[in-house]
């Protein structure tokens, strides 16, 4: 009977770090899960939100400049339509610059994840220091 005692602590020890383990890896799973689901999130509202963006910049700059350019038709219409013209691709290369630099810039995905598996590993290595000492 004794020697079954500590075989049994040293297998419920076992069993005890296997489901320890397996909880912090599903919890881990789940937080990677959420991470996933809010830059889904993010992704199509931005990507709505680009798209009526341009569509109604784009009517609201047509629109304005054939105002402008009928109001200057008896005088200055060929500079009118130059200055706009300008200013429109002035604007493009603007966005342009700024949609590169965005897209060239990390997103940011699964830092939490990355944090807490950091940390995890950080307690896993404080705790086998303790062991070795």
């Amino acid at each position: 009977m004794a020697d079954s005692s500590p075989r049994g602590g040293l297998l419920a020890s076992l069993r005890g770090l296997a489901v320890t383990g397996l909880a912090l890896l599903q919890t881990r799973l789940e937080l990677l899960a959420v991470e996933i689901q809010e830059e889904k999130t993010r992704s199509v509202s931005l990507a709505a939100y680009s798209v009526a963006t341009v569509i109604l910049l784009g009517a609201g700059a047509i629109f304005l400049a054939a105002f402008i350019t009928v109001l200057l038709w008896d005088s200055n219409r060929l500079l009118a339509l130059g200055i706009l013209s300008a200013l429109f691709l002035g604007g493009g290369l603007v966005c342009l610059s700024i949609v590169r630099r965005l897209a060239t810039t990390p997103s940011g995905l699964f830092a939490g994840s990355l944090a807490e598996l950091a940390k995890d590993r950080a307690a896993a290595d404080a705790g086998g220091d303790a062991n070795r000492q």
